[in-house]
C-alpha cells in the first residue's frame, strides 16, 4: 500500500476564475460543475478546492473549502471540476445559490490525496452524508488498479445519502445505513464495518465524513490491524497552511506527537495516528511543548 505522500504539496495548485457550468439540486445537496481548463489534470481523489464566497462586497473574507467530487474533461477538451455542496453556512449557501454562467475565484487542487495501492487489494470505502463525495472518484481509480471495492454510505436520514445509485454502479458491493432506519440498515456505518471487514477480507479502509465517524472507524481499524486512510473534516480558515486553525494532534512515524495542519499534511491522514479524543487540546508530550 502506498503511503500518503507529503512532498511538493500544492505544487500544482492554481488560482483562477471558473465559470459555473451546471448547478443541480440532488436531494439535500447541490451538484455543481465548474470549467477549470487544464487544472483538472492535476486533481486527485482526496484533494480539495478553496473558493472565495460572498461576492466582491461581502464581509465573508475567508475562502470555503470543499472536497473535490470528480475532475474530468469534456469531449471538446474543457476541464471540469465537480463539487457536492451542502448549503449549511453562509458561504456554502451563497455558492449553492449561484446560477450557471456566474464565475467564482477558486484555488485547486489543495492538500494531500488518498494513497493508491500498487497492486490489487480489497478496499472498503466509508462515507458519511456529503462526505462521501470524494469516494466515488476514488472507487474508479481503485477499480482501474484491479482492486475489489466495497462501499458503505451512511447518514442520519435517507435524504442525506448522496447518489446511492451511482455508488452501486461504482463498486462491487454497496451497504447503506441510516440512523432512523429510513433506508438500508438501521444504525451507523460503524455498526456494519466489522462484519464487512471479515466477509470481504478488507486490506484498507478509506473514509470521509464527520470527525466522530472517523474516530469510530479508527477504533475498528485498529482492532482489526488494518490501514485506515481518512479525509478529515476539520474547519479550515485559509486552506494553505498559514493560519494554523485546522491543526490536529498526530503521532509521526518516529512516535513524536505534532500539531499537524489538516490543510497541508491532510486532509487525507492515517487515521490510526490521529489522537482523536484530544482534537481540541494540545496533549502532553507534543513536540515543542
Amino acid at each position: 500500500m502506498a503511503k500518503v505522500g507529503r512532498p511538493l504539496i500544492n505544487a500544482k495548485a492554481q488560482q483562477l476564475t471558473a465559470e459555473i457550468l451546471s448547478n443541480k439540486r440532488v436531494g439535500t445537496y447541490n451538484h455543481m460543475v465548474f470549467a477549470v481548463n487544464d487544472l483538472a489534470h492535476h486533481c486527485r481523489p482526496g484533494n480539495f478546492v478553496a473558493i472565495s464566497v460572498g461576492g466582491a462586497n461581502s464581509s465573508m473574507v475567508l475562502r470555503r473549502a470543499f472536497a473535490i467530487y470528480r475532475a474530468s474533461h469534456r469531449s471538446d477538451g474543457v476541464g471540469l471540476l465537480e463539487l457536492v455542496v451542502a448549503p449549511h453556512g453562509s458561504g456554502s449557501k451563497w455558492l449553492a445559490a449561484q446560477n450557471p454562467g456566474a464565475c467564482v475565484d477558486l484555488i485547486a487542487p489543495l492538500g494531500t490525496a488518498f494513497g493508491i495501492p500498487t497492486e490489487p487489494i480489497n478496499a472498503l470505502l466509508v462515507g458519511g452524508g456529503y462526505g462521501s463525495a470524494p469516494l466515488f472518484a476514488l472507487a474508479e481509480v481503485l477499480k482501474a488498479r484491479g482492486c475489489r471495492v466495497h462501499m458503505v454510505l451512511g447518514a442520519s436520514v435517507a435524504g442525506k445519502i448522496y447518489a446511492p445509485l451511482e455508488g452501486k454502479r461504482s463498486v462491487n458491493s454497496l451497504t447503506i445505513t441510516t440512523e432512523d432506519g429510513s433506508a438500508g440498515v438501521s444504525g451507523r456505518v460503524s455498526d456494519v464495518l466489522p462484519e464487512l471487514i471479515k466477509e470481504h477480507e478488507i486490506d484498507v479502509i478509506y473514509s470521509c465524513g464527520p470527525m466522530a465517524m472517523l474516530e469510530a472507524i479508527t477504533t475498528i481499524s485498529q482492532s482489526h490491524e488494518i490501514l485506515h486512510q481518512c479525509s478529515v473534516e476539520e474547519s479550515m480558515a485559509c486552506g494553505i497552511g498559514v493560519c494554523m486553525t485546522c491543526v490536529l494532534p498526530v503521532a509521526g512515524d518516529d512516535g513524536t506527537i505534532r500539531m499537524t495542519r489538516t490543510c497541508i499534511e491532510g486532509p487525507v491522514m492515517d487515521g490510526n495516528k490521529v489522537l482523536w479524543s484530544r482534537s481540541r487540546e494540545v496533549p502532553e508530550g507534543v513536540w515543542g511543548r
